[in-house]
């Protein structure tokens, strides 16, 4: 689902498709493999911190190499028990895959860098918090996105509405006067289960939790998860959104660019699709962060994006961690946000992206943002996934709190099955 989400944020670029960014000479130097996911960074992005960093660091040579999605996690596993030199020094990983890697023991504690060099504490909690296991540091940042909502200028304009709406309250009265004249004020899929985790974090409540045995339960059945759960009754039922498909069936870019919705809920880079579908809606699109309870500050929203992890069997940690600290630092974290149009890793970084709407929108949600339950098994729970399923039920007019106890359980046994 992570890569999903970010390959609409990406802007087009030529991407590097061969396994190295090496450079001439250098022999005497010792070699820091890196290995990065395809669509992360652009060619000239690596080339020109390849060449940075070598400069600032003459006894070390990057090896660049790109990654496929497809079967990645295999592959990581495989390359954590590797013995031989050929293992890579630093890879970069999901947020939501690093309990995986954690929970095989294959990574390095980076704690100690992380709260001396690296300013753990302005990191986006979406990004650290997966990254972070018994107050220790594996996972760190590298970049961000999330939602947002994409709105039509003209049809706010229209309605009466000068102005997106900062709370949630304001975003129900404006999208019911949006709904009017054949329009849809929003266009909101049943089962957009990411855009509902957000309402129940905003609420204090959460997907799953860990219970005091160490094992994870379901959560969708407390009081916060379920206000969480009515909110999103009540936005969805503004629009027409289908209450037993996900936002990809059928494609919500296609049902916006027909031309009779005001709002819905994704990532920026799919306004790019939005005007290809329907070029008249060029320069009539905006974006502002999903508002939260309060104008306080947004509402909270799923952080997509990638942490940088380094081995154990690493046999240059030293020159790993000095990869890490130029990825992860301030000019680089700069360099990559505008060329990829990504939320930088820390919150005090968020300028770097203030000229472009959608991206700026998007720092100020993930500021609020979190990532799914870091249970090493949480795949199991998206494989067949139960929070979908009681979505549409509870749209469909049944009892929210008995499917929501009906859900939970199902995440509880996926997560209990499969930890066995």
């Amino acid at each position: 689902m992570r890569h999903r989400l970010l390959a609409v944020v990406c802007v087009a670029a030529s991407l590097l498709t061969a396994c190295g960014v090496l450079p001439e000479g250098g022999t005497d130097r010792r070699t820091v493999t890196v290995w990065l996911m395809k669509g992360s960074a652009s060619k000239d992005f690596l080339k020109r911190f390849t060449a940075d960093f070598e400069r600032r660091h003459g006894d070390l040579r990057l090896d660049i190499r790109i990654q496929e999605w497809t079967g990645i996690g295999e592959k990581v596993q495989a390359a954590l028990k590797r013995e031989d030199k050929g293992a890579p020094d630093v890879i970069e990983v999901g947020n939501t895959q690093v309990a995986q890697y954690v929970d095989g023991g294959g990574l390095s504690d980076l704690t100690l860098e992380s709260m001396r060099d690296w300013g753990m504490n302005d990191w986006l909690p979406g990004l650290a918090e997966p990254g972070r296991f018994n107050t220790r540091q594996f996972g760190i940042p590298w970049y961000a996105a999330n939602r947002v909502v994409i709105y039509r200028k003209d049809l706010f304009a229209r309605a009466g509405v000068k102005q997106p709406p900062k709370t949630r309250d304001e975003w129900l009265a404006d999208t019911e006067r949006l709904n009017s004249s054949g329009n849809q004020g929003i266009y909101l899929a049943g089962q957009d289960w990411y855009t509902l985790a957000g309402f129940i974090w905003d609420e204090g409540g959460d997907l799953a939790k860990k219970a005091s045995a160490g094992t994870w339960e379901g959560t969708l059945q407390t009081p916060a998860a379920l206000r969480g759960m009515d909110f999103y009754r009540r936005l969805q039922a503004l629009g027409k959104g289908p209450v037993d498909a996900d936002e990809e069936h059928p494609p919500q870019a296609g049902v916006f660019a027909k031309g009779r919705v005001a709002q819905l809920v994704a990532v920026p880079g799919l306004a790019q699709a939005i005007e290809r579908a329907n070029p008249a809606l060029k320069g009539k699109l905006g974006f502002f962060p999903v508002p939260g309870r309060t104008a306080a500050e947004p509402g909270a929203v799923f952080t997509g994006g990638s942490d940088l992890v380094v081995p154990k069997n690493t046999n240059d940690r030293p020159g790993a961690t000095a990869v890490v600290a130029a990825l992860a630092g301030a000019t680089w974290q700069t360099e990559l946000a505008r060329t990829m149009s990504y939320v930088p890793n820390k919150t005090t970084l968020a300028g770097a992206v203030a000229g472009d709407e959608g991206v700026a929108a998007m720092a100020a949600g993930a500021a609020q943002g979190r990532a799914t339950p870091s249970s090493p098994q949480w795949a199991a729970v998206e494989a067949d996934n139960p929070i979908k399923a009681y979505m549409t039920k509870v749209l469909a007019g049944s009892d929210p709190t008995t499917e929501a106890r009906r859900a939970s359980d199902r995440i509880t046994r996926a997560l209990a099955e499969e930890g066995e």
